[in-house]
């Protein structure tokens, strides 16, 4: 059975996932530590949600008892902050997650490269369930089609771009503004692409890895800066912006108290927006300290919600559609691997029969053509018959299937759904 258990923005408060986040370079054992127990999963982990997609487990129970293992959370916790959707539910879910409708941005471009980092982490962890390969192709597929047949991806936006419309908002001059940003991945270069577009006076940029704070700020014509003198130009800048998802906090209260006693009653602003946060809260509570952090940011998201709500409705039809897709897929599950079997024997039968004649006749080469290919229509008209009484009827009774096998003498065994060569996968699954 596929399920998927999610806790995000629409869940749980930022405390508590800050609490579950899962930094990127511990990726890679939580897979290990969940597959163990749950079977093929998958996970996608970003600042807003936390989601676990399996086909290992039947038993609720089961699913619900290992989250509160890895989390630590209690039954209670897992009960209030945890939704799990199964089957056709689950599908949906990822459907519109990867199309930018669970987002805390609607219709962010973000979304659908972490649902493909996260089916690339999972493949290299060695999941080949067909179930979860489809389910992520089509998943993959839905947010393109969203993206490219609505007009939800025309007017982008990102969480990004609404921090910056945050700061823009309680800033008075952002032209004149001196802005720290900590952070070098993709959401510190977004945010620092939309500040130079508001062409503030001058960035500066602080990285853990000295070479990556250079080479962002050498992209945006600014100023990289030691990471061990991060407070010291905390003194000297207007806004600071940190976006790093690192473990711990960056910027305590009592450091902030500290610098604060040299800016003379500057103001000074901080876009918080880390999973974990960079930042302790509590700055908020010293004078001339504006403090954001990701929740501060619903307001406007939801103002974007609202404003796309057309958009919403086309996007979801569309997500629709790809779920009969899927459907389709699915009844199909039970029966395809015989197919595949009973025609990979009955071509080996014809193939082994064509060249022991050959061998005997001394035919010229379009003579034997005309034999290869007058077998292979005889064999595809003899089996006609059989597989469309297997997609048809297959499904709903097994009974028919092992007909089959008897009849035909295949092996006990049906061939993965994952050997079956690429043509037989649809065009746009072909990832």
């Amino acid at each position: 059975m596929l399920s998927v258990a999610t806790v995000n923005h629409h869940t749980a408060s930022l405390d508590v996932r800050e609490k579950i986040s899962v930094a990127e370079n511990e990726l890679d054992d939580l897979l290990v530590r969940v597959q163990r127990h749950l079977g093929p999963t998958a996970i996608i982990s970003t600042c807003n949600r936390l989601e676990f997609y399996t086909t290992g487990t039947e038993n609720l129970e089961q699913l619900t008892t290992y989250l509160q293992q890895e989390t630590h959370m209690n039954e209670i916790e897992v009960q209030d902050y945890f939704r799990i959707y199964q089957g056709e539910s689950a599908v949906r879910h990822l459907y519109r997650v990867s199309s930018g409708l669970e987002s805390l941005v609607i219709g962010e471009a973000e979304i659908l490269g972490q649902v493909r980092t996260a089916f690339a982490h999972a493949a290299d962890s060695g999941v080949d369930d067909s179930m979860l390969v489809r389910l992520f192709h089509g998943a993959i597929r839905a947010g393109r089609r969203v993206r490219s047949e609505t007009s939800i991806g025309h007017r982008s936006v990102s969480v990004s771009s609404i921090a910056v419309q945050k700061i823009r908002d309680h800033h008075n001059d952002l032209q004149k503004a001196n802005v720290l940003i900590i952070g070098a991945g993709e959401a510190a270069r977004l945010i620092a692409e939309s500040l130079v577009e508001q062409d503030v006076s001058q960035i500066y940029v602080a990285n853990r890895t000295q070479s990556r704070a250079e080479s962002l700020a050498k992209e945006l014509d600014g100023i990289a800066v030691q990471y061990s003198n991060l407070m010291e130009v905390v003194n000297d800048v207007d806004v600071v912006i940190t976006a790093t998802g690192a473990p711990g906090t960056l910027i305590n209260f009592e450091e902030m108290n500290k610098t604060i006693q040299f800016r003379q009653n500057t103001p000074l602003l901080i876009m918080d927006i880390g999973l974990p946060r960079d930042v302790e809260p509590r700055v908020s509570d010293l004078p001339n300290v504006t403090y954001f952090d990701m929740e501060a940011l619903q307001e406007i998201a939801a103002e974007n919600g609202k404003a796309r709500a057309q958009e919403i409705g086309a996007a979801e039809h569309l997500i629709e559609e790809e779920l009969k897709e899927f459907s389709v897929w699915l009844e199909n599950l039970q029966t395809q691997p015989t197919i595949a079997s009973l025609s990979a024997r009955s071509e080996k039968i014809r193939k082994d029969a064509v060249e022991k004649s050959l061998r005997r006749l001394h035919l010229d080469e379009a003579q034997q053509d005309e034999i290869d290919a007058l077998t292979r229509a005889i064999v595809k008209r003899i089996l006609h018959d059989p597989i469309v009484a297997l997609r048809e009827y297959g499904n709903q009774d097994t009974h028919y299937v092992e007909v089959v096998h008897k009849l035909f003498g295949l092996n006990d065994e049906f061939p993965s759904l994952t050997d079956l060569s690429v043509s037989d996968q649809p065009e746009d699954d072909r990832l």
